[in-house]
């Protein structure tokens, strides 16, 4: 077989496996619905702990979980899965940016937190006293 044709077969099978995926949703991000899809995404992974309150962020991609003693719950959408962590009050760094967006900075290494953008400066603030440690 020439090397024209072995070149032209791969670059076709890779296109349709490429095309394929697409088109069964494989490249579709995940998004949460409203508060209670957040609640059972959470709960999923940590079976005892109770959200008293939750404050969706952006279009449905982060969601963050009022628990006891002081910790946030966050639900964050990477791609077509989530990532759910328990935040202990000032362990991270925090900022308010723009109107109604909040910087997350994390020190853990397999996520770096992001830039979330709420509905209101009002539950922004909420959300970063929170993460601080200065109640809400």
């Amino acid at each position: 077989m020439s090397l024209p044709v072995l070149v032209a077969l791969v670059v076709g099978g890779i296109s349709a496996i490429v095309v394929l995926l697409h088109l069964t949703g494989g490249t579709r991000d995940a998004r949460l619905a409203d508060a209670e899809a957040a609640r059972a995404r959470f709960a999923a992974d940590f079976l005892e702990e109770t959200a008293e309150r939750i404050v969706l962020a952006g279009d449905g991609n982060a969601a963050f979980l009022v628990l006891s003693g002081g910790r946030t719950g966050i639900v964050q959408a990477f791609g077509d899965r989530y990532l759910t962590r328990i935040h202990a009050p000032g362990e991270d760094d925090i900022a308010p940016k723009g109107e109604a967006d909040l910087a997350l900075s994390t020190h853990e290494f397999a996520w770096r937190g992001g830039t979330y953008r709420f509905a209101s400066a009002a539950e922004r603030d909420a959300v970063a006293a929170r993460l601080a440690g200065k109640g809400a």
